[in-house]
């Protein structure tokens, strides 16, 4: 049995110009219609499986929030139905279901009794609820006088100390600090592990690679698009891009030297190893990238502490008057690491003609990284950071390796660190203290 089930479901509000004319209707029992309909979703299908991490991307606008309320119950679908099987515990809009007026305390008690968990059930929680959201004596406080961070805390801690069978996550966590957010995240993470069924609704693409089982690309309240985490936020980002690209986009473009700053590599690379996604005009196109050591030798291994350079080869089919060359790194989880364009190291390269080929070498200087498998996605675009149109990008086009390091790498990286120590010493007749200097570097 699913989690939870959408069947044809669609919702739509009803928008007056004044609040007149919502009394007319009432008058005159709904004979004359004096407002208009604003569908927030359209004949929506899918399901979530018990135990499953579903994500849900799209624009603000696009009917996130009242899809997650229709889960919740709080609202009703105007046509469809929606089945859900479980107990739901929802964060959804900031400070949702808590009485300003009463302290901390008292809406956890509300809310939990809401949620159907008994006085003595709320008891042998509340120490935990307490601990999480950790918000001190506030906890006693009304929650009228809290900041919109510790509203969050305490809604997250409630909401994941209930037992829910059913956790519905909006943009709330947005809110809170980083220490918090991280918290939270490995909070999701834990239910995952439990089977609890998630949807989870975020504007992070990081997040939703790395916690989402399945994401959903919701457009003005249609489904574009339903899969696996990484295709779905690709196709979705580059919509944006696209969209953004488009509004800012110089139709004038500056006057400059073409070929100022131009480098460009001898060989040039054909070949593409790999393409989980691709997407762009099609105006330009990425022919090959490569992973080479400082000779020009291919490399099968990523070396902590070591130069490598990645080649990118790429060919115009229309005029580009500003090409943009860049790729990203992305970590085993489909997380984005790191990455870079000629833009943003100040490479010009000259306006490109029909057939024109172009190979950009980025050379890169690797720290001691985890030892992982970490992938560059490349990419050719036309205009400036502050406004550019996608020609070709490509998910996840080579994956590399990264070799172990001869020392322990604590999280991600191990930084380049010189360490000193200062011992203070006491020497054997109590005489004044005087002061060695080690320097361990």
């Amino acid at each position: 049995m699913n989690a939870v089930e959408f069947r044809g479901v669609s919702k739509s509000y009803s928008i007056y110009d004044s609040p007149g004319d919502r009394l007319k209707e009432l008058v005159l029992f709904n004979r004359f219609q004096f407002h208009r309909d604003f569908w927030a979703l359209r004949e929506v299908d899918f399901e979530v499986r018990r135990g499953e991490t579903f994500c849900i991307v799209g624009e603000n606008g696009c009917g996130k929030s009242t899809l997650l309320q229709l889960v919740a119950g709080i609202l009703q679908p105007t046509e469809g139905t929606v089945k859900v099987n479980g107990r739901v515990s929802a964060l959804l809009e900031l400070g949702a279901g808590f009485n300003p007026e009463f302290s901390g305390r008292d809406n956890v008690y509300l809310n939990g009794s809401i949620l159907g968990l008994s006085r003595r059930e709320l008891d042998r929680r509340y120490k935990d609820i307490e601990d999480f959201a950790e918000i001190g004596d506030f906890i006693n406080q009304p929650v009228k006088t809290y900041s919109s961070g510790m509203v969050v805390r305490l809604a997250f801690s409630v909401a994941i100390h209930v037992d829910p069978e059913i956790l519905l996550v909006d943009e709330a966590l947005a809110v809170g600090d980083m220490y918090f957010r991280q918290r939270c995240m490995r909070k999701v993470h834990e239910l995952r592990t439990r089977g609890i069924t998630i949807l989870f609704v975020s504007h992070a693409a990081g997040d939703v690679k790395a916690v989402g089982d399945r994401a959903m690309w919701l457009g003005r309240g249609r489904v574009l698009d339903i899969g696996e985490p990484d295709v779905v936020v690709s196709k979705y980002l580059a919509a944006m891009v696209e969209k953004d690209s488009s509004y800012l986009h110089l139709k004038k473009r500056p006057a400059r030297d073409p070929v100022a700053g131009v480098t460009r590599a001898p060989e040039v690379v054909d070949r593409i190893p790999n393409i989980d996604h691709r997407h762009g005009d099609g105006r330009a196109e990425v022919i090959g990238i490569a992973a080479l050591d400082p000779n020009g030798d291919p490399i099968g291994l990523l070396q902590p502490q070591s130069r490598i350079v990645i080649r990118i080869s790429i060919r115009a089919k229309e005029e580009i008057s500003l090409p943009i060359v860049g790729f990203m790194m992305r970590n085993h989880l489909g997380v984005d690491f790191c990455g870079t364009n000629t833009a943003r190291e100040a490479c010009e390269i000259a306006p490109m003609l029909p057939g024109d080929i172009h190979t950009v070498d980025f050379h890169l200087d690797l720290p001691e990284l985890y030892p992982s498998t970490f992938s560059f996605s490349p990419a050719i675009a036309d205009g400036t950071l502050h406004g550019y149109r996608m020609c070709d990008w490509i998910d996840n086009a080579l994956a590399i390796q990264m070799g172990h390091s001869d020392g322990q790498i604590y999280g991600y990286l191990h930084l380049p660190c010189r360490v000193e120590v200062n011992t203070r010493l006491r020497d054997t007749a109590d005489q004044p203290l005087h002061a060695s200097r080690k320097a361990l570097g």
